[in-house]
């Protein structure tokens, strides 16, 4: 197996792009290539999900401990020719001045080399002491080649290439100039979502190409071969085999789209059937017992969404009448009375009795932790009412004019939440959160939510029994 690990000097440098080609070049030459992702993300995930036809799966130090990270990519690299983990932000950055939970601390942690992509736009002799510096700040780490990006032209890139070769020992596994044809568009949280673009597969097919034709790919597995990893600590998700089985939608359109691969499998582990639901083109909430809603960019389709009416009342009218539904960021702005961003206003789902109002700065950006209170719909006991919950945020929206006696899930002990101390709106059986939440060893949300589910439903079913 080959295995390397995609970093960068700094952010935007390219690595996402020059990863998403990567993924999709060796996947055409017929090799089964396994994406992961560094930190919370789930828009870079898609494209290379995308790219590689296998799942993208994250790795995250602030949501996993070590064991946990290993297992998970343990047990999805087992039976791929090639494993490509994308970091995020530079090489060494990180939250912690150690650098424990930085891009360098997960290589070092699975024993991978590092590509690092270089933007070398404007260099030229200059980019020998960057590549030095890099090799010098932590011996254990494994840099084994650099991509350079952005290049200027032929003449650039037979200079840098001189350059490298007599400084270093460094070899240059490919060198990419610079096209803005293969620039992904970005908006207010990366990079626009591959789920939004009808021109995203005739896109990953371009940049395949590119990579193909400027980086060599023999030569970038044949530095990442190494054995095949160790069987996996622990599987994650125990099938639930001798439960009766729910069905829950799944909003998954242009709208929503943001889901961790391993919640969805938690879900189905736990013995749910998911129902896939378009909430900009079906007029008919399917026959569900449960359904969540996860982020997303609700205010690009904001239109959409308030033309499909029928949708919205039938979903207003289930959740009066006890559909148990969880709701991530945009999912929680959709059940909102109201969405206004750039001087529009449309008309939402209408259960949160309050309106969202999208703002040109974040309002909640990064890690959060969560306590719970002890009022949430999967709360299990008395003795659960002081679980932390580590989680995530990233929105620019923010929910005013919320009226009524709000009961909340969560009381936020970083991060901000709905309004800088609680999070986990609560009415009737919806559940609606700006925090994301994983299913992970630390909380299984997602296995809590299905019991949830099945137990709503078995009331349900035993009600209309007595009735009949």
């Amino acid at each position: 197996m080959s295995q390397f690990l995609i970093s960068a000097a700094h952010k935007s440098s390219g690595k996402t792009t020059i990863s998403i080609g990567l993924c999709a070049a060796l996947k055409q030459r017929g090799l089964i290539v396994q994406p992961f992702k560094k930190g919370p993300d789930y828009i870079d995930p898609m494209w290379l999900t995308m790219a590689s036809g296998l799942r993208c799966r994250n790795l995250d130090f602030y949501l996993m401990d070590n064991e946990e990270i290993l297992s998970m990519y343990h047990q999805y690299s087992e039976k791929a020719d090639v494993t490509l983990i994308e970091g995020n932000k530079g090489l060494y950055d990180g939250l912690d001045l150690d650098g424990s939970n930085s891009n360098s601390a997960l290589a070092r942690l699975l024993d991978v080399p590092v590509v690092l992509v270089i933007d070398a736009r404007g260099m030229t002799r200059g980019i020998a002491p960057l590549i030095l510096g890099y090799q010098a700040f932590d011996r254990e780490v494994k840099i084994s080649g650099v991509i350079l990006n952005h290049l200027g032209g032929a003449r650039h890139e037979g200079k840098l290439r001189a350059v490298i070769e007599h400084y270093t020992d460094v070899p240059v596994l490919g060198a990419i100039h610079h096209d803005e044809g293969l620039q992904i568009k970005e908006r207010h949280l990366g990079l626009m979502p591959s789920n939004e673009t009808e021109e995203a597969v005739n896109y990953v097919a371009d940049i395949s190409k590119v990579i193909s034709e400027q980086v060599n790919l023999d030569q970038l597995v044949s530095l990442g071969k190494t054995s095949k990893p160790k069987p996996s600590i622990s599987e994650f998700n125990t099938a639930y085999t001798d439960v009766k089985r729910v069905r829950i939608g799944l909003a998954q359109d242009k709208a929503f789209g943001f889901y961790y691969a391993d919640d969805l499998d938690a879900m189905e582990s736990a013995g749910a059937e998911i129902v896939f639901i378009d909430t900009l083109n079906d007029k008919v909430l399917p026959d569900i017992d449960g359904l969540f809603i996860g982020g997303g960019f609700p205010e690009m389709m904001m239109k959409e969404l308030e033309a499909n009416a029928t949708l919205r009342v039938q979903i207003r009218e289930a959740i009066a009448k006890g559909l148990p539904v969880y709701a991530e960021c945009g999912g929680l702005m959709y059940l909102s009375r109201s969405l206004t961003w750039q001087g529009s206003t449309c008309e939402m789902v209408g259960v949160i009795p309050g309106d969202i109002v999208m703002n040109p700065k974040p309002v909640g950006r990064g890690y959060v932790r969560l306590e719970e209170t002890g009022l949430s719909p999967w709360h299990r006991d008395k003795d659960e009412a002081k679980v932390v919950i580590p989680a995530h945020e990233f929105h620019y929206s923010s929910l005013e004019n919320l009226e009524g006696d709000i009961k909340f899930a969560y009381r936020v002990l970083r991060g901000y939440g709905v309004d800088g101390e609680h999070d986990g709106i609560m009415i009737n059986n919806m559940f609606a959160s700006y925090s994301h939440l994983r299913s992970l060893k630390a909380f299984n949300w997602a296995e809590r939510f299905v019991v949830w589910v099945r137990k709503i439903a078995m009331q349900r079913k035993l009600a209309s029994e007595s009735v009949a």
